[in-house]
């Protein structure tokens, strides 16, 4: 398999079953990227995120980190008019002193009734 020019290839990423609604977990070259949507639908956006939250830790645990090594988190909203809710449960649950840079957008969800996706980078 051709190597890139770190002389990685693709069999260089480390795949996990997470057993959750996850739609991808993978490492590469020290690096966890997180995506999916696991909370239940018909949840407040402010449940929503904590649900999604709990999952993150659980599933950096399993992959050898913690929330204080993520580096990058997309959250994608349903609606904008939720981020106020949503972030006041992000900033009870990351250490400022940790706080990874973060953006966020508009954007239907893929399941209805579903109001949070984050999308995470996280040092392994």
């Amino acid at each position: 398999m051709p190597a890139n020019r770190q002389g990685q290839t693709v069999s260089d990423i480390k795949r996990f079953d997470f057993d959750t609604r996850i739609h991808h977990g993978v490492i590469h070259n020290g690096t966890l990227y997180l995506t999916g949507q696991v909370a239940r639908p018909g949840q407040s956006a402010a449940d929503q995120m904590r649900e999604v939250l709990g999952k993150i830790d659980a599933l950096l645990a399993k992959a050898g980190t913690d929330k204080t090594r993520i580096l990058h988190v997309q959250m994608w909203l349903d609606d904008v008019r939720d981020f106020d809710e949503v972030n006041t449960v992000w900033d009870a649950w990351m250490p400022k002193e940790h706080a990874p840079a973060r953006s966020s957008g508009e954007g239907r969800m893929a399941k209805p009734g579903m109001l949070v996706e984050l999308i995470v980078t996280a040092a392994v």
